[in-house]
């Protein structure tokens, strides 16, 4: 049985306080590549993409990534997860997807080159019509309707739930909220995209997508990437604590989102979709 990796390690670090200085050991997270790879019917597997992230939900992370891609579409098309476990010593960090036989698969999805980092997502892909291809469609308006109390809220829960952040200072939060701002869940990652992909591949080997009737919260900035998973799972509230990209509000506006940025508990900025806040 192959149990992964651990999301926290111990380094020797040397803690200077003013003129002083002593050696102590401190916890880390842990940041580790892990390929994805989609086994096809017929077709064997083929290399899908490497991602830097925190070891743990990487079933969830694999599903969610290929989701957010268009690689599958429903819970149907997937009929295993597995670690593969006569690779050493990369058993722990390579993830293979089976696809049932009546997946629809395009091989020509694969030319592009998804190499991510726990930074700034897929790199190169900075379209619009990358989105609008897919089918994208604008999602309904007006709903769901969130108050500014719940807004202003959101990152002091997602604060208060990051069990590994309070122990390492080094990761980022996504939480799926209800429009009441009840938790739903909360994944952590060193890759703020990773923790998107983490929550909507949960909601997705559950079968609990699309997700119209809820709220995505996120620790840092709200990136193109974000927003374009947050809109393959037909979620319609995007709330971010750090600052959005131009991209990710053209792309909000395009679909009829709601995407906040600098939210505190004093306050917050509303970049496009202001009907669905009370």
């Amino acid at each position: 049985m192959i149990t992964p990796r651990r999301s926290t390690a111990r380094v020797s670090i040397a803690r200077v306080r003013g003129d002083a200085s002593r050696d102590v050991r401190d916890v880390v997270a842990v940041e580790e590549p892990m390929e994805i790879r989609l086994s096809v019917p017929g077709r064997g597997e083929h290399q899908v993409a490497v991602t830097m992230r925190t070891p743990g939900d990487d079933f969830l992370l694999a599903a969610g990534f290929l989701f957010g891609e268009g690689l599958i579409a429903t819970r149907d098309d997937v009929v295993d997860l597995r670690y593969c476990a006569d690779v050493e010593p990369q058993e722990y960090n390579i993830v293979t997807v089976y696809l049932a036989p009546a997946a629809a698969f395009d091989p020509d999805s694969l030319t592009r080159n998804f190499y991510t980092t726990s930074s700034c997502g897929v790199c190169g892909k900075a379209s619009l019509e990358a989105v609008e291809v897919r089918g994208c469609a604008p999602l309904p308006a007006g709903t769901p309707v969130v108050s500014g109390d719940v807004v202003r809220a959101l990152p002091g829960i997602l604060r208060e739930r990051q069990r590994v952040f309070e122990r390492t200072g080094g990761l980022h939060a996504a939480g799926l909220f209800r429009p009441d701002g009840e938790l739903v869940s909360l994944r952590e990652d060193v890759g703020r995209h990773n923790a998107v992909d983490k929550i909507i591949g949960e909601c997705f080997l559950e079968g609990r997508l699309p997700l119209s009737d809820r709220v995505l919260a996120v620790s840092g900035r709200a990136s193109f990437e974000i927003v374009q998973k947050a809109l393959a799972a037909a979620i319609p509230i995007v709330v971010a604590v750090g600052a959005p990209s131009s991209l990710a509000v053209d792309l909000a506006r395009e679909f009829e989102m709601t995407l906040v940025g600098f939210t505190k508990a004093d306050g917050y900025n509303v970049y496009t979709g202001r009907e669905r806040l009370a």
